[in-house]
């Protein structure tokens, strides 16, 4: 359950960072097509940055971690390509997306907590 509900989270967050970003469409701000982006991003989060961090544990090192901000836009220009209806217009795009949807994701997941923090106290 907890899984179902992270997704939503997480496709409402892809809505509505894809809404505020003129570099970045969901064709027809398709919920169902933000549910796709949502899962593949959770996919390729758990299976494939991993992957990416331990092959570049050197420059992220070098940079002071600043690298990872790249491997996050490599993950979102991945899944755009992976996914039909969602299109980024380059990696300063991804880089942004990336970052704004980590912004709005806590934003909805506070709002959340809350609530379930209010509900379990009356």
């Amino acid at each position: 359950m907890r899984f179902i509900i992270q997704l939503i989270i997480s496709t409402l967050a892809v809505l509505i960072t894809a809404y505020l970003l003129p570099g970045v469409e969901i064709v027809d701000n398709n919920f169902f097509t933000a549910l796709i982006v949502a899962a593949v991003l959770a996919f390729l989060n758990a299976i494939v940055k991993p992957i990416m961090i331990i092959l570049t544990i050197p420059i992220t090192f070098v940079t002071l971690g600043l690298f990872l901000l790249v491997i996050n836009a490599l993950i979102i220009l991945l899944a755009a390509k992976i996914v039909d209806g969602f299109h980024v217009d380059g990696f300063w795009w991804a880089l942004l997306f990336s970052l704004i949807l980590s912004i709005v994701t806590s934003v909805l997941e506070s709002v959340g907590r809350n609530d379930q923090n209010n509900q379990k106290t009356i």
